[in-house]
């Protein structure tokens, strides 16, 4: 496990599924978490159980002004911000185009892109500062190719895919690591609700083709390490077996 001691993390969506493990990972690896979610008691108890190293900040990524108060209290709090990762998104409601709400529409925009996006904006002066720091977005394989009754969702994870591009070609020489990871299907809730909407190959799938969230935590981790430098600028993928292997993580 790459070592993380006396390095602070932000996780936005840490509440649950990618965002939870994440926080849970980096914390054993011996990391400050500070954990940002909407749900203010599902982050307390998150931060409860990983202890003192741990900060909840319940805050909406949608909002620019809230992820700048979360950085500034994280900056009070642990003196530095060296990773971030852009985990919070969401897909619901799933709806093709023709029947879809304009407003829930642009809220997924305002989440998935947007949000990304602000993050960035929030942690760059104190990284660049500093001389340094990671950011890692979670993507998707819709990043690059249409999926039905999915428009909202591709077109955000395609924007943010390109946030990562060019934050690489402004602030790679300011030290700033922006890389991507597309971790495939994942048991997460997201999950549950595409199986509910029925609509697309993506809801048939049975419950045992997803990877736990625990594999795209480690691969967030092991992003950090000078092992993925090679990688930035770019998207990996926890669908190539010699990533997974890189990694560590069984199922090959």
């Amino acid at each position: 496990m790459f070592d993380m001691s006396g390095k602070t993390v932000m996780v936005t969506g840490a509440s649950r599924g990618i965002g939870a493990a994440a926080a849970r990972v980096f914390a054993a690896a011996g990391a400050n978490v500070a954990l940002l979610a909407r749900s203010q008691d599902a982050i307390a108890t998150l931060a409860g159980e990983i202890g003192p190293s741990a900060v909840a900040i319940p805050c909406n990524v949608a909002r620019y002004t809230e992820l700048q108060g979360a950085t500034e209290a994280l900056l009070d709090t642990f003196g530095a911000v060296d990773v971030l990762i852009n985990n919070a998104g969401v897909i619901e409601p799933v709806a093709h185009m023709a029947n879809s709400d304009p407003d829930d529409w642009g809220q997924v925009i305002d989440i998935n892109l947007k949000g990304v996006y602000y993050g960035m904006r929030a942690v760059l002066p104190a990284m660049i500062e500093a001389g340094g720091g990671s950011v890692l977005t979670v993507s998707s394989g819709a990043a690059h190719g249409p999926v039905e009754a999915w428009s909202h969702y591709c077109a955000s994870k395609a924007g943010a895919a390109m946030l990562t591009r060019c934050l690489h070609l402004e602030n790679a020489g300011d030290g700033i690591r922006a890389m991507g990871l597309s971790p495939g299907t994942v048991a997460t809730e997201m999950q549950r609700e595409i199986k509910a909407s029925g609509i697309n190959r993506i809801s048939q799938l049975d419950w045992s083709e997803h990877i736990p969230p625990e594999w795209p935590a480690k691969a967030l981790l092991w992003m950090c390490s000078p092992e993925a430098d090679k990688y930035c600028g770019q998207e990996i993928s926890l669908r190539d077996v010699d990533i997974r292997a890189m990694i560590g993580l069984s199922g090959g």
